[in-house]
């Protein structure tokens, strides 16, 4: 069996948390936040103005070689204002959960992404990971870090904080 893979990002943002909560859970902002090489197109109408369970979002994205993947993902749970969860349903990992937590602190709100994925292809899938997908999904939450801080303004002293395993 493949490993199973964890990213963790945090960020402070100087925002209220239902502006951030309104933001973060209007599926049609996912492209704000995603870098532009990845050329991501959603693919089918999304329905509603804020997330809800069972959602789905179909897209394409070219994240190697620009090569065209199709992905479609699942709202699972969403509880208002504290978090909702993203799961592939089908895409290019075996398996993608992607919790986003939010949480009101002094000041603004604090951000947290919590993503366990899993590669096919056993030891390819591994080798994988280690030399490119790993490094993209950096790049990718780095983007959306300053994305955000462009949004919503930068945290004073804060710092981009993510972590893979």
């Amino acid at each position: 069996m493949s490993k199973i893979y964890r990213l963790y990002s945090r960020q402070n943002v100087p925002a209220k948390l239902e502006e951030v909560w309104q933001f973060f859970s209007d599926a049609k902002n996912l492209l704000t936040v995603t870098p532009p090489q990845l050329n991501l197109k959603v693919t089918n109408e999304v329905y509603g103005a804020t997330v809800y369970a069972g959602q789905v979002m179909t897209y394409t994205v070219k994240p190697l070689l620009r090569i065209p993947l199709s992905w479609m993902t699942e709202i699972t749970h969403v509880e208002p204002l504290q978090y909702f969860v993203d799961e592939q349903r089908k895409g290019p990992y075996k398996l993608w959960h992607h919790q986003h937590h939010f949480k009101a602190i002094e000041g603004g709100v604090e951000m947290t992404d919590l993503v366990h994925y899993r590669l096919p292809f056993g030891l390819i899938g591994t080798l994988a990971n280690s030399l490119v997908v790993k490094k993209e999904l950096e790049k990718i939450f780095s983007y959306r870090y300053k994305k955000i801080e462009e949004l919503f303004g930068s945290w004073p002293g804060s710092k981009m904080e993510i972590r893979m395993k």
